[in-house]
């Protein structure tokens, strides 16, 4: 009615009039208070076009600064200047007070980077070492505080003396610091393995069981060394240290979290990077322990398995687990958990959401967590590195047994068996097994391993768990 001919221009000038209107009448309730208090406080000197000079409202409390002084900060807090100027108080693992230069962030970075460059480019194991690296870069990166409170997660420090808590150190406290996001892994190995190849080959079993040597081995290694001066690992640290060798992240985090919680973070990346480099670091001992005649062993080919034995399979060993080893109950019955979702067929909903989202977005969460433990505090000093060390032991070790208990049996067996595939004795599946199988298509590209190393393969798995559930059980 006020614009039959709908002029535009008339209808604009409406509006911006409206508008003026609401935004004078909308100070008015402010400018009265004002009035009402004027007298019962004394006057401040608010900035305004007439007083440039003056307090801005509501910022009586923040302290002025010059252009000069704002300059000045923003240079203090670039990360140039951090990373050759800035001195952080943090602790050991073992809760005593540190500082930590910012040079040592800066190198832990350039290890950071290395190590997304491996997955990204070299393809070793991107799943793993990809978000790994990220969160290695991410907590030492200065001033951003992504992971300041889980740099002081140590014996004896109480969560509640800290301040701040970065993203990556919720992450880490809500499931890598315990055994929530392991046993979560857990099923969804469970849910992604077909022990078929075991079943069908229940021998292959002995392979699994023979790698575990490399961590009783190491055990008894780590003990012998408190009679080196300056060595002072107790038994509980030892048991968390030597399950490296099993190359099983989330049983080394279980076991870790159970028994020496000050070594979870070197112990935790310790197995993580050795499981994403198994194929680096497994076929030279292949090579070197078996012959060119050996490695050209074909084995043949596995009967097909029943789903009866399939189904019955994971529930016959958790029975057994709970009967004579209940310490292990927690890794082994979500593992079979998994399985069981599986192989039924009649919850593949839950089985299928255990294998893709759940156990992508765990690992997520999980290699996040474990790469914020990697600070200069828990890495650069003498005992973590002796820990990486020892673990790089363990596992070769672990390799090294299975091929030799393989090359053991042949002697008593009419059906020769591959050497090459005791190597994928350790728990890191399917990774090893994939190693194996590569290692014997070199020497023969006919010569297909792969199903023939999953027998040991998931055997490591449970040889692990139960390795695990028996120190835990000793020295729990």
């Amino acid at each position: 009615m006020l614009n039959q001919k709908k002029d535009p221009v008339f209808i604009t000038r409406i509006c911006l009039l409206l508008l003026v209107g609401a935004f004078v009448f909308s100070f008015m309730p402010h400018i009265l208070a004002q009035n009402a208090t004027q007298d019962a406080a004394p006057a401040k000197e608010y900035a305004s076009i007439f007083n440039p000079d003056g307090i801005i409202e509501r910022s009586e409390g923040i302290k002025t600064i010059s252009l000069s002084g704002f300059l000045g900060q923003l240079i203090g807090t670039t990360g140039i200047y951090a990373f050759f100027t800035d001195m952080k108080d943090a602790f050991t693992p073992a809760g005593l007070p540190i500082t930590v230069p910012g040079w040592q962030e800066l190198l832990m970075i350039i290890v950071g980077f290395v190590v997304i460059y491996l997955g990204a480019a070299k393809g070793f194991e991107p799943l793993l070492l990809i978000p790994i690296g990220f969160g290695i870069v991410f907590v030492n990166v200065p001033l951003a505080g992504m992971g300041d409170a889980g740099r002081y997660i140590a014996e004896g420090i109480d969560a509640g003396m800290r301040e701040h808590q970065g993203f990556l150190d919720i992450i880490y406290r809500a499931g890598v610091g315990n055994e929530f996001f392991p046993l979560i892994i857990f099923m969804g190995i469970g849910a992604m393995t077909d022990f078929g190849p075991l079943i069908a080959n229940p021998k292959s079993a002995l392979l699994g069981a023979s790698a575990q040597f490399g961590v009783f081995g190491t055990l008894f290694a780590i003990t012998a060394m408190n009679l080196i001066p300056g060595v002072d690992f107790n038994l509980k640290e030892a048991c968390a240290a030597a399950i490296i060798g099993g190359a099983d992240g989330p049983t080394t985090i279980y076991i870790a979290a159970k028994l020496a919680p000050q070594l979870l973070a070197t112990v935790a990346v310790a197995a993580y990077s050795y499981m994403a480099l198994v194929p680096v670091i497994q076929p030279p001992i292949m090579r070197l322990l078996t012959t060119q005649k050996e490695r050209l062993i074909k084995m043949k080919q596995l009967r097909s398995v029943p789903k009866i034995e399939k189904i019955l399979f994971p529930m016959v060993v958790f029975i057994l687990c709970v009967l004579f080893i209940p310490s292990a109950a927690a890794l082994i019955g979500c593992l079979m958990f998994g399985n069981f979702l599986k192989e039924t067929g009649v919850v593949d909903r839950l089985s299928n959401t255990i294998q893709n989202e759940l156990m992508n977005i765990v690992t997520i969460f999980l290699s996040l967590g474990v790469g914020s433990q990697m600070t200069p505090e828990k890495f650069l000093n003498p005992r973590s590195i002796s820990i990486v060390v020892i673990g790089l032991i363990a596992f070769s070790v672990a390799t090294a047994t299975g091929v030799c208990v393989a090359k053991i049996m042949n002697l008593f067996l009419k059906e020769k068996i591959n050497p090459l595939i005791g190597s994928a004795g350790v728990s890191a599946v399917p990774m090893a097994a994939r190693v194996s199988n590569k290692v014997g298509l070199e020497s023969d590209p006919g010569n297909f391993l792969l199903m023939h190393a999953m027998g040991p393969n998931v055997a490591g798995v449970i040889g692990t768990a139960i390795a695990a559930g028996v120190m835990i059980a000793t020295y729990g």
